[in-house]
């Protein structure tokens, strides 16, 4: 089983992040992972902080002469922002803003200060998660598993990726407004198999659709044919891929944090007051591809562990060699066994 643990503060020293059940054998470095953390960092649509930090995850345990050696892999990003909070009084924030974590935290936690809730539940955090899904992606595309996601749209009406979507971003900046969008996965090469019907909780579209639902400002999750109410099973069914590319489709709400001031109620004192600006993205959805990637990659990864089993690479290998493959005859999908 893979198991993914993270740790850090949007503007603490680092981001930490565990990742246990990755095979030996498999070739990992730093910079594979820094591939998936740069395109994270698309400038389109953000905010500030990505003038400032440049991610570099550094391999600290799990990898040895560059392949994993089946213990815990361990990686650290550091937050460039953290100098400029070191050692400095931070006044208590204590209008929560609404559509964020604010309010629900600090109820929950007993805190008299918001920041520790939304020092955790910002999205800098996933950060973390895509590095984890690189290492699952390299896992994956040892067996030839590929994951793309693309921006459908921005609001809800634009193309992703065009002069229009910039602009209507930008327009949102400069009216102190943010935006959604939807965003559009594929994986493909997938075996027949993973996952199971047996259970609700090994249910492979349940266990991606709870991933990418994880991921902050996410709402929506659609498989296959979904809110479109048709009968395209997306690559799985019954729970168990089925050896059809998996279609995904991802909704992200708006950002709550707006340059715009909003009515909220302080509360320290109860009295109506209005927000304070906290640096966010004016789009987030550009960036967050990589991020919805990486929910799936992990799940994938996952389910192909628990399907092949074994403690390295060369011992899995054979083992996914020898399953039912797919094969198109007449425009229809076949089942052939290798071997047979």
């Amino acid at each position: 089983m893979i198991r993914v643990t993270t740790a850090g503060e949007s503007h603490g020293p680092c981001l930490t992040v565990i990742v246990e059940g990755l095979p030996a054998g498999l070739a990992l470095d730093a910079d594979l992972v820094r591939a998936d953390l740069a395109r994270r960092q698309i400038a389109l649509g953000a905010g500030g902080r990505m003038a400032i930090e440049t991610d570099r995850a550094e391999i600290t345990a799990g990898v040895m002469a560059g392949v994993t050696t089946g213990a815990p892999v361990a990686m650290t990003i550091a937050n460039a922002n953290h100098e400029a909070w070191k050692g400095k009084s931070v006044a208590a924030y204590t209008a929560p803003r609404p559509g964020h974590a604010d309010f629900a935290a600090v109820v929950k936690y007993g805190y008299d200060d918001i920041r520790p809730a939304l020092e955790r539940a910002s999205a800098r955090e996933t950060a973390s998660r895509v590095a984890a899904g690189a290492c699952c992606r390299a896992l994956l595309r040892e067996f030839g598993i590929e994951v793309a996601g693309e921006v459908e749209t921005i609001g809800q009406f634009l193309k992703g990726g065009t002069p229009e979507a910039e602009m209507y971003i930008e327009q949102a900046r400069k009216a102190g407004d943010t935006l959604g969008g939807v965003i559009a996965v594929t994986a493909k090469g997938l075996p027949v198999g993973l996952g199971s019907h047996v259970s609700a909780d090994r249910r492979l579209d349940a266990r991606l659709a709870a991933a990418v639902m994880s991921i902050p400002a996410i709402k929506g999750v659609e498989i296959g044919g979904g809110f479109k109410l048709d009968r395209d099973a997306g690559g799985v069914t019954g729970g168990i891929s089925n050896g059809e590319p998996i279609t995904m489709r991802a909704a992200m709400k708006p950002i709550p944090t707006t340059l715009r001031p909003q009515a909220t109620v302080d509360l320290a004192t109860g009295a109506p007051c209005e927000t304070t600006y906290e640096r966010s993205d004016v789009c987030p959805v550009p960036r967050a591809v990589v991020v919805v990637e990486a929910a799936v990659c992990t799940v994938l990864a996952d389910a192909l562990m628990e399907k092949l089993g074994g403690d390295s690479l060369e011992e899995m290998k054979p083992r996914f060699a020898a399953l039912p493959k797919t094969r198109r005859l007449s425009g229809k999908p076949t089942i052939f066994w290798p071997g047979r």
